[in-house]
Order: structure tokens, then sequence, then C-alpha cells
């Protein structure tokens, strides 16, 4: 029965977040301005990490991944949201849908693993200063950022192929994304294994790395406070203030959108934790890693400064060309 649903089942509608033009013309302005600064904002930060070699380092290629995941996760859905503000028919085909939500799992998944390392590598740089070069060796950061993707995709391979497996009623989404809570929305059966599922899966992928952020946060601050200098707690403060204001909002709306009870749940407000955590906090993270961080805005102060330098020589060869110009016609007239 599921399998023949799924044959004549060919698309989804999706209802998104307005049935109002207007209302969906401005959500188009607004999320368009979003969606270029997430990119560009993220993309920055890959190329500042990639040039400049003072950012070589655990913590900032951590932050490099989190940033590729994030542009990853966005392209997933704010593209086709985009689109359908300025449509009347929101459809997309099944693939499409199975594929989406995949991304947007795997990816969401995937950043609460890295989130977790990247606690780990604080907690190693102020609880171990002496030995963090020995500890976070370039294997060791390696082997945790493919262990973060690699657990994220296989959590959401799981969750697509349960869900996808089941018979559905009708192919009207409440959402502006096929979300996995959206989707389970669908069946005709009975889905108390998926809620199961859902919460074994949240726990794994959402409390263990919490739990690993709270772990290394206590004993950042246990050893920070042993610090004898103002100055010196004050810049160990400094170097987790960025992580741990993502880690606020990354962890906040999704033990709200997963982990509550489900009879205090609606579709509308699942809807709005979804768009702040697929629109708001990939925009955000580049925002705080790098106004909250002074060694990422000297970087980005040297590679503007590299390109003025660099454009400054070229109208100057430019000007000497122009000089040497009338010399040469003037040799070709005398000839």
């Amino acid at each position: 029965m599921g399998r023949e649903n799924q044959t004549w089942m060919s698309e989804f509608i999706l209802l998104g977040l307005s049935s109002c033009w207007d209302t969906q013309v401005s959500l188009f302005v607004l999320f368009l301005i979003m969606y270029l600064v997430t990119v560009l904002g993220n993309f920055l930060i890959i190329l500042l990490i990639r040039l400049d070699s003072r950012l070589h380092t655990p913590m900032y290629f951590f932050l490099s991944v989190l940033s590729l995941v994030d542009i990853c996760y966005t392209n997933s859905t704010v593209p086709q949201m985009l689109v359908h503000f300025l449509s009347a028919w929101k459809s997309i085909p099944f693939h499409s849908c199975v594929l989406q939500l995949f991304i947007s799992l795997a990816m969401g998944s995937s950043e609460f693993f890295l989130l977790g390392a990247m606690a780990y590598d604080r907690y190693v740089a102020v609880c171990h200063p002496l030995h963090y070069t020995v500890i976070m060796h370039g294997e060791l950061c390696l082997g945790l950022a493919a262990g973060c993707l690699g657990a994220g995709f296989i959590n959401s391979m799981m969750q697509a192929i349960i869900i996808f497996r089941l018979p559905l009623c009708h192919n009207v989404i409440n959402h502006f994304a096929c979300e996995m809570l959206a989707v389970l929305r669908l069946t005709c059966v009975d889905i108390s294994f998926n809620k199961v599922m859902v919460a074994i899966s949240g726990s794994l992928v959402i409390m263990l790395p919490c739990f690993l952020v709270l772990f290394s946060y206590v004993r950042i601050v246990a050893a920070i406070l042993h610090i004898h200098s103002a100055q010196g707690r004050c810049r160990a403060f400094e170097t987790c203030a960025s992580h741990l204001t993502v880690v606020s909002m990354c962890f906040g709306t999704a033990i709200f959108t997963y982990l509550r009870p489900s009879a205090g749940s609606s579709a509308e407000q699942e809807k709005m934790v979804a768009l702040f955590y697929a629109v708001v906090t990939p925009m955000l993270n580049p925002l705080i890693y790098s106004l909250r961080n002074k060694e990422v805005m000297s970087a980005l102060r040297r590679l503007l400064g590299k390109c003025s330098e660099k454009s400054l020589k070229n109208n100057i060869s430019d000007k000497e060309e122009m000089i040497d110009m009338p010399d040469i016609v003037q040799l070709l007239l005398q000839r």
C-alpha cells in the first residue's frame, strides 16, 4: 500500500508561509537579502581561512567546515522557498522532496556534531594549552570532521528511508520545505514507531553533543576562574564567546522543535522555528565569528590591503604604459 501511494504521489504541494501576494513579495525581498548575506558571509570565512596562514589552526579548520555545512544547508531549502514566493503553484517533485529532506537533515545533524567537536577543541585550548598542538593534530581534526559529517548523513539516511516508506494519505505539506515532522503528518497509519525514532535520533544527534558542550564549558569555566590575571580571564572568555553564542542558538531551536512534547507543538510554531534555524542561524554564524573575532577581522583587513595594493600597482603600471605610448608613436613617425 505504501509503495502504491508513493508511486502515485508524484509531487507535493507546499503551503509556505503566507497566501497573501503582497506578503510573499515582501518575504521574498527579505529572505533574498538574508540568503545572499549567508552565502557570501560563509564563503568569505572559508576564503579567509584558506588564504591566511595565521588561521591554519584546528579552531578555524572546524569553523571553515561549519561554514561549508551552513552553505549546503541553506542551499537545500532557501532557493526553492524564494521561487515559491513568486509562484502561484508551490509544488515540489517527490524525488526532490526526498533529496531536500535528506540533505537538510544531514547538514543539520552534522552541525550539532561539529559544534560538539568545536567545544572539545576549545576545552583543550583553554585547559591544556601546552599540549594543544600535540592533542589537536591534523589527523585528529580531519577524523573528527569526517566523523561528524558521516554521522549526520547516516542519521539522515535512516530517517528518510523510514519516513518515505510510509503510506501517505495526501500530498499537501503545511510547511515551506520538506521537513521531517511536516512530512510525517501526511501519513495515514500509526506513526508511534517514527515518533520513537525521532526521539532516539534527537537524543543521539542533539543531546549527546549538547552534553559534550556543557561538560567542556564547565571545565573551561573552572580553568578560567583559576587564572589570576584579569586580562588572561577576559582573553580566555573571548575565545569561547562566539562558539557559545552559536551553540545556544542552534541547540535551543533544535530542542524546542524535536524534543518537546508533541501535544505542545503546532505546525505554525514548527515553521517559525525551522525558518529561524534554516535562514537566520546560518546568516548569524559568520557575523558572530567575524565581528567578535579579532583574528578574523585582522585577516580580512590584510586581504583587503593586499587587494588594494595590487589594484594600485596595476593602476601605476597602466599609467606608465600610457606615458610611454607617445614615445613609441614618435619613434614610429620618425621611421
